[in-house]
């Protein structure tokens, strides 16, 4: 490993430990109100999270957003740890986000997805740093 990789795979965790602590700040705010917007920063620290997987095993993965993809690629590695249902988190990436495709998730769907993405961060950050 060298000074650029490290630093690359470093900027991946950085932004998905940025997505979880807004979610979380959200949630802990008022998960009703921020539903939508705590489903999004889950989605996206599952995807950068994913992505960090991948770069720390030297893969390479196109521009996506879609987290379902990305985990099947991750199970190639290690289909064991990665048996995780994301239920439809892909679609807080882009779809919903826009106005003609608005959708607001329930409380319960709120604390699925917060859910997924700390059991997706738990599995990951042991695999990349396991002394930690």
């Amino acid at each position: 490993m060298n000074k650029a990789y490290d630093e690359y795979l470093a900027h991946w965790l950085f932004r998905a430990r940025e997505d979880i602590a807004v979610m979380d700040n959200l949630f802990h705010t008022d998960p009703v109100l921020y539903a939508s917007t705590i489903c999004f920063h889950a989605q996206q620290a599952v995807e950068k999270y994913l992505k960090s997987f991948l770069v720390y095993h030297s893969i390479d993965f196109p521009r996506t957003h879609d987290v379902d993809f990305l985990l099947l690629e991750c199970k190639k590695i290690d289909p064991t740890d990665f048996d995780i249902d994301l239920l439809s988190l892909t679609d807080f990436g882009v779809n919903i986000r826009y106005p003609d495709d608005f959708y607001v998730p329930d409380q319960e769907e709120t604390i699925q997805y917060r859910h997924i993405a700390h059991a997706l961060r738990d599995i990951i950050e042991k695999k990349i740093n396991p002394s930690a």
